[in-house]
């Protein structure tokens, strides 16, 4: 009986490692995680901001000021959610974007019918809000996006 423990023992410690990711692996722009099992963990601050719709500080994210080539991604499930071509500088103190990757992200009414919420399309994580009718670019759009909310993948050279 000691030995048939023993191996079953053995056989979960082998199984549950081979399930393991590493704690370091890079984001990638084509990988979908819909599985909330699957999803990145997230700090407090970025559950704040991500799963209880709240909004960093302006002027203090990351991306705010990135100029790379590249795709921005869901922090959550590592949905693609805009190319950088769509960035643009708004001044407002977060990441605008004038389009999405295509079926990426939702657009929800607040329920004070003031403003448009923006979620990933995926798995629902907060991103910000989206305003029309600005003037901004030539789409008339703007997504204002927490940096918080996004990773960014450099396009490779």
């Amino acid at each position: 009986m000691k030995i048939f423990n023993c191996i079953i023992c053995c056989m979960v410690v082998f199984l549950s490692a081979c399930g393991q990711k590493a704690a370091n692996m890079p984001a990638t722009a084509t990988s979908k995680k819909s599985n909330p099992m699957e999803w990145n963990k997230l700090t407090p601050e970025e559950a704040r901001v991500i799963v209880n719709k709240g909004t960093e500080y302006p002027g203090t994210g990351d991306l705010l000021k990135n100029t790379q080539k590249g795709t921005y991604i869901c922090k959550r499930c590592n949905a693609p959610l805009y190319n950088s071509d769509s960035k643009f500088d708004s001044h407002c103190g977060w990441p605008s974007f004038d389009d999405e990757i295509k079926g990426a992200v939702k657009r929800i009414s607040d329920s004070d019918g003031m403003r448009t919420e923006i979620v990933c399309a995926n798995c629902d994580a907060h991103l910000g809000h989206v305003f029309l009718g600005e003037g901004l670019t030539q789409k008339n759009t703007r997504h204002c996006v927490n940096s918080i909310s996004m990773l960014f993948v450099q396009d490779k050279k």
